[in-house]
């Protein structure tokens, strides 16, 4: 989603996002961009396991290019994913494979898109080299179409071997203001900056005859990435262990595309409420505005394997001086994009579809996320479809399976007998509260709940007053969801955050 002259979205025809659409700009036009605080249709915004995405827009359309995250061996094709509206996905199957390149045989990396020439270019590692006796390294493919299928451009790779300590991985292409090309690379703790030659498939030297500049900043580990805004450049990279609570994303700052590179601040870490191993990432900037996005993996935090990592994307803010503030991973979901991906289902009968997330009529059906919110503020629209019963928000869960209250935690809901409910589970009930209220069959209710240590106070519709409050604190920490007894409804706008 940069040309990287002023983003990751700026390499193609300017396009803009409006109003979940993404529409093709004249320069006269002026519009108001979107202000997304996150992908609102949830992350992971496609299914599967993938990492190190990188981002373009090619004929008003995001094109997303991830590695395929499983084993090395297997490793040997790349998928793409659009969109016109950053909400709605596409899957675009093997656009890259090793079958269309000959000396590469696995452990296909790190993707990276351009168009120039009016051909598409994507760069890509292969093989995980090891030392500069082994074949492989950072290779170029080039197609017609953006989703391919892309062909090996030159038969050999475009960089083989280990320049200034840095493993041939993780390339990062830049189109500079004035058309010069830059491919930012490098592993094993060493980064190096190129120059592209027009053709694209070919380096350049700088000024002083070299080929290969080292810019490493400090704890750089690899994925590389650069922008542009302001006049200034920002490189970007992951440090850590790739599998490990420390990977991270850091940035520096330069009036050179080439440095010097001196460390500001980490930009993106793992939450313990809301995902691991968050790094490898691309920025997103919408052209003609100041909005942007960073796009990058995570690995839910219930899954142990360190392929098992998925696509997300949250906002990216600066300050008045330019700096990047440090991004909150946030939970959010509106069905929008009519799946539930990120949920994990107990019971009863659950869908998407038109924006919101359904459940038959069923005792004690629940759908979790992958959270571990301790204090936390949890939203969601609530209708009662049918039923008796009730519907609402549980939290703190743990030990979830299927069965009435086959679970411990807590859960707040509404039932059309006008009655709002908290209750603790654990294997059984105990209700800790309830109110009365007016709630009409079919309507719609905003539910809330606040949980600041043992303090727990229940909302509908009225976000000030509390309808319930409470003080229990058998459980503290645990994953948040939607829950129904005896009933069937539907939930939309989900959102779990820090406590108001």
């Amino acid at each position: 989603m940069t040309t990287r002259s002023t983003g990751f979205l700026a390499k193609s025809c300017a396009s803009l996002l409006v109003g979940g659409l993404l529409a093709m700009l004249s320069p006269s036009t002026a519009v108001a961009a979107p202000v997304y605080g996150t992908s609102e249709a949830g992350n992971p915004f496609v299914d599967g396991w993938y990492a190190d995405p990188d981002t373009e827009i090619y004929d008003g359309r995001y094109w997303v290019y991830p590695t395929t995250s499983k084993s090395y061996s297997e490793q040997t094709y790349l998928d793409a994913f659009s969109s016109t509206d950053l909400v709605n996905w596409t899957k675009h199957p093997n656009v890259l494979s090793t079958a269309n390149v000959s000396w590469a045989k696995y452990a296909l990396w790190a993707p990276a898109p351009v168009k120039r020439n009016g051909k598409y270019y994507l760069y890509f590692a292969a093989n995980d080299i090891q030392s500069n006796s082994q074949l492989g390294g950072i290779g170029v493919a080039v197609a017609d179409k953006p989703e391919g299928p892309y062909k090996d451009a030159l038969g050999r790779p475009l960089i083989s071997q280990f320049h200034n300590g840095a493993q041939p991985i993780d390339q990062d292409v830049f189109i500079d203001d004035d058309g010069q090309a830059y491919m930012y690379y490098g592993g094993w703790h060493h980064a190096n900056v190129v120059k592209l030659n027009p053709d694209m498939t070919s380096l350049g030297t700088f000024a002083d005859g070299t080929t290969y500049k080292e810019i490493t900043p400090e704890n750089y580990t690899e994925g590389s990435f650069m922008f542009k805004r302001n006049g200034r450049y920002y490189l970007m990279w992951s440090e850590g262990g790739w599998t490990g609570p420390d990977y991270s994303v850091s940035y520096a700052m330069s009036d050179s595309p080439t440095g010097p590179f001196r460390k500001l601040d980490k930009v993106l870490a793992q939450d313990p409420a809301v995902a691991r191993g968050s790094g490898h990432h691309s920025v997103v900037n919408v052209p003609g505005t100041d909005v942007w996005y960073i796009v990058y993996h995570r690995r839910p935090l219930s899954e142990t394997d360190g392929n098992h990592r998925q696509l997300a994307y949250d906002r990216l803010y600066f300050n008045a001086d330019g700096t990047i503030r440090r991004v909150q991973m946030q939970v959010k979901d509106n069905f929008a994009d009519g799946n539930a991906l990120g949920w994990r289902t107990y019971g009863g009968t659950w869908s998407a579809g038109d924006g919101r997330y359904r459940v038959n009529q069923s005792l004690g059906s629940k759908a979790l996320l992958d959270t571990n919110f301790a204090d936390f503020t949890q939203d969601a629209d609530v209708t009662l479809t049918s039923g008796g019963g009730d519907a609402g928000l549980t939290f703190r869960v743990t030990r979830p399976s299927v069965g009435w209250d086959s679970y411990s935690g807590y859960y707040a809901g509404i039932s059309p007998s006008g009655k709002v409910v908290l209750g603790r589970a654990n294997d059984n009930w105990t209700e800790l509260g309830s109110a009365r209220m007016p709630i009409a069959p079919g309507s719609t209710h905003r539910l809330r709940v606040t949980a600041v240590g043992s303090s727990i106070n229940v909302y509908v519709d009225d976000m000030t007053t509390p309808r319930i409050s409470v003080t229990d604190g058998t459980y503290r920490s645990g994953a948040n969801g939607v829950r129904v007894f005896d009933a069937a409804a539907s939930f939309d706008n989900v959102a779990v955050g820090p406590a108001q």
